[in-house]
């Protein structure tokens, strides 16, 4: 066997290198793995068969029906709803239609599972709403990215999907549960920090809603929401899998999308098809090329050599889930996040749960709350750039107007990872 410290050189080396170049993730991982392979003399088709293993597991059919249940709840008049039905519930406090930014994200988060979704669906509305209202663009903006966070942790996340794979098998119902709590905190986190700018900026309250109006909303809304009773319900209930929960909520958004609230024509499922297999196969070949990719990792014993290293710092749990989550977020701001789950989770995974002994269950709710932040920093923060794009404005003001808000994001962090409770009542309760 050649020296493993160059073929180890190789593969990290040669696919930061490429990433830096601005090459397609996909694309720097296979080349990377290759040329580890060529120079290892690992025979090629050893690793097609690890990509081919890659995307064989039951867990990742559940991917493609929430992904094409997010398109239809997206372009279906769904977000309009929800927007109505959270105005319902916080409208009239200070800076009311800032509340409902806030709320209505975990409604779509709830349903959707996607937090470029969430600003592409939402804030579409009530961005030039808040402005035409007297709100600030730059807050606007700010507020509806980092509320959008909420999709990816709120249940249902087709990340968590991913996690559950990367990690080895881990329950992607108790996955599931484990992301409410910490997802409502981060929802309620916002809500007192748009509050607090509210007040001082004196953002105005709503119209208040007549009872009669209140519930014809609530009707309206009904049907939408009840997308995510179905998924959680049926898998808590053990009536059907997380992968069946999937496509029967997929079955249940093309109905009302199209025969319920019929904002849509049907001709438009073509489209949302054709959205729905772009988004998927990127996914799958990230999926494909970071599976070989982590078998190489785990040929050289990266994972083992990251372990004795940050072990090495520090055996203190306290610093080590510290300089974890600086590094997450780090690489959050410069990575996507799906192929950070797969890259990062068979490095750390020994780390935490392993060695620090935290719940798998935990570690990824850690992880994904992590790469949440991720979403909506510079450079590459995909959630930022859509919201950007919808109201207009550069990427330098909403990242100075969403500071206060990345606080609040922190600190909800920092309570989830010491404080396994929050993460793991849920799943203890309801899935023990």
């Amino acid at each position: 066997m050649n020296d493993p410290t160059t073929a180890t050189f190789i593969l990290m080396g040669g696919f930061i290198l490429l990433v830096v170049l601005r090459v397609p993730i996909t694309f720097s991982l296979t080349t990377a793995s290759i040329a580890t392979a060529l120079y290892l003399n690992i025979p090629l088709m050893a690793i097609v068969q690890q990509m081919v293993q890659g995307v064989k597991s039951f867990s990742l059919l559940a991917i493609p029906f929430f992904i094409i249940a997010g398109e239809m709840i997206g372009q279906g008049g769904i977000a309009q709803k929800l927007i109505d039905l959270a105005n319902v519930v916080v409208g009239r406090i200070r800076g009311g239609l800032a509340m409902v930014n806030c709320v209505d994200s975990m409604f779509f988060g709830g349903i959707s599972g996607s937090a470029v979704a969430d600003v592409a669906s939402t804030g579409s509305i009530i961005i030039p709403l808040m402005k035409k209202k007297g709100y600030d663009e730059d807050f606007a903006v700010a507020l509806t990215v980092t509320t959008s966070t909420q999709g990816v942790i709120i249940p249902p996340s087709h990340n968590m999907i991913i996690y559950s794979v990367a990690a080895g098998g881990v329950s992607v119902g108790r996955l599931f549960l484990g992301g409410y709590i910490p997802g409502i905190m981060i929802g309620l986190s916002l809500m007192v920090i748009s509050y607090i700018i509210s007040v001082r900026r004196n953002y105005p309250k709503e119209p208040k809603v007549t009872l009669r109006q209140a519930i014809k909303i609530f009707g309206d809304a009904f049907l939408g929401l009840l997308t995510a009773v179905i998924i959680m319900g049926g898998v808590i209930l053990g009536i059907f899998t997380a992968t069946e929960s999937a496509a029967v909520a997929a079955i249940y958004a093309f109905i009302i999308t199209f025969f319920v609230y019929k904002q849509i024509p049907l001709r438009q499922f073509k489209m949302i098809l054709y959205n729905t297999l772009k988004t998927l196969t990127m996914v799958m070949a990230l999926i494909a090329s970071a599976s070989a990719f982590s078998w190489l990792m785990a040929y050289l014993r990266i994972p083992a050599m990251a372990t004795d290293f940050l072990l090495g710092i520090t055996d203190n749990k306290i610093l080590l889930l510290l300089l974890i989550n600086i590094l997450l977020i780090f690489l959050g701001m410069i990575m996507d996040m799906a192929p950070l789950i797969l890259i990062i989770t068979p490095i750390l995974y020994p780390v935490v749960v392993g060695k620090l002994g935290l719940s798998p269950i935990h570690f990824g709710i850690i992880l994904m709350i992590n790469l949440a932040i991720g979403l909506t920093t510079p450079p590459v923060g995909s959630a930022l750039f859509v919201g950007c794009a919808i109201g207009k404005i550069s990427i330098e003001r909403v990242t100075k107007a969403m500071l206060p808000m990345y606080i609040a994001m922190v600190v909800v962090l920092m309570l989830v990872t010491y404080i396994p409770e929050i993460t793991m009542f849920l799943p203890n309760l309801l899935m023990p």
